[in-house]
């Protein structure tokens, strides 16, 4: 794969072209992953209703029937529902931890196995999620992609 990246101050917007004879699975996670860097959730904090980039999301998780966004800067409620979130982000990334949440997989600093098939998730800012037995094959099929990525 050739790689060419052009500066010049003189671009008014940042454009990525990607050239390639077929798109195959390397090339559409690549774009799936710039596309990252443009999605955008609303979140409510205070009475306010921020615009929050996707990729700054810890986690999502529902609570009484609200539905809530956790970064590192604090925790936004958000209109959408759980399964709505899911479906709208498993492209970046985002997998289904328990019943009531959504991990980005992109912001997990640690995994650990825990007895009964469990895991324990430990986020860029520390905080520890687990991971029911139900969805930990998700996560260990995600971790065997990032290796294989790795070593191809």
């Amino acid at each position: 794969m050739k790689i060419t990246l052009n500066q010049d101050p003189a671009f008014q917007e940042t454009e990525v072209i990607i050239n390639c004879p077929q798109a195959d699975e390397d090339i559409l996670r690549i774009v799936a992953m710039l596309r990252i860097h443009q999605r955008k959730l609303v979140g409510i904090a205070e009475g306010e209703r921020r615009l929050l980039d996707v990729k700054d999301v810890l986690y999502i998780d529902t609570a009484d029937k609200h539905t809530f966004l956790y970064t590192c800067g604090g925790v936004y409620e958000c209109a959408l529902r759980l399964y709505e979130l899911e479906e709208g982000l498993r492209e970046q990334d985002f997998l289904r931890a328990g019943r009531s949440a959504i991990v980005n997989f992109r912001r997990i600093r640690s995994i650990r196995p825990d007895m009964g098939g469990r895991m324990l998730v430990t986020m860029d800012n520390g905080e520890q999620l687990w991971v029911s037995r139900q969805y930990a094959g998700g996560f260990k099929e995600k971790l065997r992609q990032v290796e294989r990525s790795i070593l191809s």
